[in-house]
């Protein structure tokens, strides 16, 4: 079968093009509809800004965040792994933020390739917010320290505590160390198998050293695990936590062992 390129170009173009309408809003605004929606169903708002000089200014007029902050906590996207990577898809997509408007100057020869990045920068941004539920490593570890330290004053806490009472401590790193009411209480964040098994290790060695402590251990999804490494896991550990989404139970089993005055 031959395909002729040129039809098949124009075929496409006039495809594409019937998606994306452009209206007049008001004096200088213009806005944009394209076949973009979010998960739930909701268009992307885009917008062109006639700007002095026949500059044209693509901007969602902060309808993204605005639709994000809905279920989600908009701060995060500037702090730890997620902001790392919001800062990333801005700069791969040359989208600058402006009082939480995402826009692209443009010009018009440029504008349909612009309308394009825009709309991948805001998918992109859109898919930070399922890291809540997936909670990559990096992310999970940045999750459990918030968490903490909403419960725990940051005074009573040391991060990657060794404890010195026995031989090798180094290979066998606690990730925080709480002061407790009546021990010390060790704190692990275990977001897949690999830490599972690390931590019974750790465990297994801290009451082969006789060592004083209570132990709580925050998974990011406790279900994931294959039930043989989780029984090896709870035969050597006091407190579980199932995940991070179970806030009041996080909150109420730390209160009950840390000391928070």
């Amino acid at each position: 079968m031959t395909i002729d390129v040129n039809i098949l170009q124009n075929t496409l173009c006039k495809a594409m093009c019937s998606e994306v309408k452009i209206r007049e809003k008001s004096a200088g605004l213009l806005a944009v509809d394209t076949p973009f929606t979010f998960p739930d169903g909701d268009q992307y708002q885009l917008y062109i800004k006639v700007m002095p000089g026949g500059l044209l200014r693509l901007t969602d007029m902060g309808h993204t965040l605005m639709h994000l902050s809905y279920e989600h906590d908009i701060d995060k996207f500037c702090e730890g792994t997620r902001g790392a990577l919001y800062e990333k898809i801005k700069s791969e997509t040359s989208v600058e933020e402006h009082d939480g408007s995402l826009c692209i100057d443009s010009t018009s020869e440029q504008l349909a390739a612009d309308i394009f990045r825009l709309g991948q920068a805001i998918t992109s941004i859109s898919d930070l917010t399922f890291l809540k539920r997936s909670r990559i490593e990096s992310t999970f570890y940045d999750d459990l320290r918030d968490s903490l330290f909403r419960v725990v004053p940051a005074e009573k806490v040391k991060k990657d505590y060794l404890y010195e009472g026995m031989a090798n401590a180094s290979d066998y790193p606690i990730d925080y160390w709480i002061e407790g009411r009546e021990a010390p209480v060790f704190l692990f964040g275990i977001p897949g198998r690999d830490k599972a098994k690390t931590v019974t290790i750790i465990l297994e060695h801290l009451l082969r050293a006789n060592a004083t402590f209570e132990s709580i251990l925050v998974f990011s999804d406790q279900s994931s695990l294959p039930r043989a490494d989780l029984a090896r896991l709870t035969n050597v550990s006091d407190t579980m936590i199932s995940s991070l989404d179970a806030e009041s139970d996080f909150r109420r089993k730390l209160e009950k062992k840390a000391q928070l005055n």
